[in-house]
């Protein structure tokens, strides 16, 4: 059985995993992934604005995974209407690279899941002798090397998270994202973004992220020999007296 300094380490790696879990969960609810301020350029075109009635064109936008709100302003006052993005306005956008943020967090889940079930493993470490038959051995090649299994799904989850973040600003970025959101199913108005930013469900993944990469030094540190204490045995010594009695 392992000592209590790693079974502290795990307890902590599993926590951290459970956490990891929850984050990944708040991303996808709450649609926060990026906020941004659009302007209509068909508004200015029409009016001839200038920068000092620029301020009346400029609409704002934030929006998730799956849904998102947008606020008009072309002159006549915001206007805010809701929209999701699933099943209408994923059409208009780059669907296979969102489907596969969505798929690359929903394996995270699954991982984060594993990683603290292996994290439990090593912490309590069932004893081979305690599994028996053909069924136990099978089982047994499995679970043989929890702490590799663990280390690999610390990896491969934060991997895999990593990879969707980066995914979602590669949409962002190169695939005009916010662009195209602002101007779905706009038929009379076109909207320019301004300035965007990443929102707190952006930085809520990236932690999760975070989450892995401190796992792997808590197991890191966790491989790290404590030394023996060593008691001191006395050594009796026998005197001529002692032999007398």
């Amino acid at each position: 059985m392992p000592g209590w300094f790693k079974k502290a380490w795990y307890g902590l790696a599993s926590l951290l995993s459970f956490s990891s879990f929850i984050l990944i969960i708040v991303a996808l609810a709450v649609p926060h992934w990026l906020s941004g301020k659009i302007l209509c350029q068909t508004g200015v075109d029409l009016v001839n604005a200038t920068d000092p009635e620029l301020i009346k064109f400029i609409g704002d936008i934030y929006y998730g995974l799956f849904q998102g709100c947008k606020v008009r302003q072309c002159g006549l006052g915001g206007r805010q209407s809701q929209f999701t993005i699933f099943p209408h306005l994923v059409k208009e956008l780059d669907a296979g690279l969102h489907v596969t943020i969505l798929l690359l967090l929903f394996v995270a889940l699954a991982l984060a899941l594993v990683s603290m079930g292996f994290a439990i493993l090593n912490m309590i470490q069932v004893p081979y002798r305690a599994v028996n038959g053909p069924g136990g051995i099978c089982l047994w090649n499995v679970l043989a090397e929890p702490l590799r299994l663990y280390e690999g799904a610390c990896w491969v989850s934060g991997g895999v998270v990593a990879l969707a973040i980066a995914s979602f600003m590669a949409a962002v970025r190169f695939h005009d994202l916010t662009e195209r959101i602002a101007n779905f199913q706009e038929k009379l108005f076109r909207f320019v973004v301004v300035e965007e930013w990443y929102e707190e469900s952006f930085w809520i993944c990236v932690a999760s992220a975070s989450a892995h990469a401190a796992n792997l030094v808590v197991v890191a540190i966790s491989q790290i020999p404590l030394p023996e204490i060593k008691t001191k045995i006395e050594e009796a010594t026998v005197t001529a007296e002692d032999i007398l009695y």
